[in-house]
């Protein structure tokens, strides 16, 4: 049996991962400020903001911390950086951003979206997240990507391409021409994620370790491979459902202002058309 041990919890530090987020972050604070400098605080609040800067400090988390590290040794930490990356940084960005703030690219992103034909539909980028995360679970696949460092910068991309393009759908603030709308919304939610929250069940209650690489891994944090997966299992899990709950919740009261919005503006063209 192999001896327990401490995992190596060092920072990798990836410059091509830091550039494009400051990047990235620089440019969205540019155009924050300039926004504001327009239209006032009030059209654009300062937590759209702090929404943006968390989900690229997920990204950092993912890849640059201790957590890309670790998550080469340790399931569960290997989840945790797959869950960053598939769902809590494209959700915060994503409530960073508003119209207002993309109206320099809004035309550009809709030639994209028709350009895109059917891979632009809610139902593909649904089938891609279950794909996506069922795939890259797959024995195969994932000793392949803790192995080979082409196949691991892979299988971030997919995640990320996947988790992106899941979420515009629903919280992207340009409106789609195949919008999700009425009840769409949480049947494309429910749907994906039952999918997805069964595979983290079936992991967590295999008889057996499935991935022969964290066989090989000394006993980390005293977790033998059985448990480690498990507990990852466990919060994938846990996490699909948590995440479903928190943004329907936002989806269902930024629905109820859409509604008093436009109640408004039928009431004031009532008045102005009114003799």
């Amino acid at each position: 049996m192999l001896a327990a041990a401490s995992p190596d919890a060092s920072w990798t530090f990836e410059p091509a991962v830091i550039a494009l987020t400051l990047a990235a972050g620089y440019a969205y604070l540019r155009r924050f400020r300039a926004v504001r400098r327009e239209l006032g605080t009030l059209a654009l609040p300062g937590w759209r903001a702090a929404c943006f800067l968390a989900g690229l400090a997920c990204v950092l988390a993912a890849l640059v911390s201790p957590v890309d590290r670790l998550g080469e040794q340790i399931m569960t930490m290997h989840m945790v950086q797959h869950l960053l990356l598939l769902d809590l940084a494209p959700v915060l960005c994503l409530l960073g951003l508003t119209r207002v703030l993309l109206r320099p690219v809004t035309r550009q992103t809709l030639r994209f979206e028709r350009s895109l034909g059917p891979f632009a539909h809610p139902a593909f980028a649904a089938v891609l997240y279950v794909a996506v995360m069922w795939a890259w679970h797959v024995p195969a696949l994932y000793d392949a990507a803790l192995e080979h460092g082409v196949v691991h910068v892979s299988e971030h991309l997919c995640f990320a391409i996947a988790g992106g393009l899941y979420w515009w759908h629903l919280l992207g603030p340009i409106r789609a021409r195949q919008r999700l709308s009425g009840l769409g919304p949480l049947a494309y939610m429910i749907g994906t994620k039952i999918f997805v929250g069964l595979l983290g069940i079936g992991l967590t209650f295999s008889p057996d370790a499935l991935y022969a690489f964290y066989e090989r891994q000394p006993r980390f944090w005293g977790l033998s491979p059985g448990d480690d997966q498990a507990v990852a299992g466990l919060i994938m899990a846990l996490e699909q459902s948590i995440v479903m709950g928190i943004v329907l919740t936002w989806l269902f009261v930024r629905l109820l202002g859409e509604a008093d919005a436009e109640d408004l503006r039928r009431e004031r063209y009532a008045r102005s058309s009114s003799p």
